[in-house]
């Protein structure tokens, strides 16, 4: 596995339009690969990830993928092509050496969501049941992603009884629409920024392979990870 990212030039019109659409950039980062490649298989699959400073002077694209991937056309299309260098760093040493009682700092930017099995809503609308509809409200992604955190082989410092105060915070939260063939999507998503702990190795050297959660194409569900300072 590999771990790479691209600072993205925000000030040119094709990268705005590039980032404005979630179903281009994903289609930008699958031809970082050549055809034939595996994309997603047991020992990983490719995932990606816009991040955004708060001051907004800055954006980069995070890519996990099974191959080392080329970025040329990206940097030509929405980087400096002055600059044509990405970073690329071998993943595998960093994820083979999770073990259970870790800490992390991390990052995962997801799209919180459920299934609707029963409308609760005040004016009952049964068109819903049975679609994905994404949690808007800010304890309502937090409470996605303790309940996912559990499957994922890790724990959010701070959700213990005996520990006050939840060391995870949303830090962004964007709706998007965009065009996907002859439909529109919408997609909620949050980023989530925090500290945890490990407490399955396997199971969370697997999310950081597979990644968390729904619309995995769309940029959501890479988390990353680096040392608590």
């Amino acid at each position: 596995m590999y771990i790479s990212r691209i600072p993205l030039n925000t000030a040119r019109f094709t990268t705005r339009q590039l980032i404005a659409s979630p179903y281009r950039l994903h289609a930008a980062v699958e031809n970082a690969f050549p055809p034939g490649v595996v994309r997603k298989s047991d020992e990983g699959r490719i995932l990606w990830r816009l991040d955004f400073s708060r001051d907004g002077d800055s954006t980069w694209l995070y890519v996990v993928s099974p191959e080392r991937p080329d970025f040329t056309h990206i940097v030509e299309q929405a980087g400096w092509p002055t600059r044509t260098e990405w970073e690329v760093k071998d993943y595998e040493p960093l994820i083979t050496h999770i073990a259970k009682g870790q800490e992390w700092a991390f990052r995962l930017r997801a799209n919180p969501a459920r299934k609707v099995y029963k409308d609760l809503g005040k004016r009952p609308n049964p068109a819903v049941v049975g679609k994905v509809m994404g949690h808007v409200t800010i304890d309502k992604q937090l409470s996605w992603l303790k309940k996912s955190s559990e499957r994922n082989g890790f724990a959010l410092l701070g959700s213990s009884e005996e520990e006050a105060g939840l060391s995870c915070v949303v830090s962004q939260r964007r709706k998007e629409q965009f065009a996907h063939g002859n439909s529109k999507v919408t997609l909620i998503t949050a980023q989530f920024d925090g500290q945890l702990r490990v407490t399955d190795a396997q199971a969370f050297q697997h999310c950081l392979r597979q990644g968390i959660g729904r619309a995995k194409s769309f940029g959501c569900g890479l988390l990353t990870v680096a040392p608590i300072r």
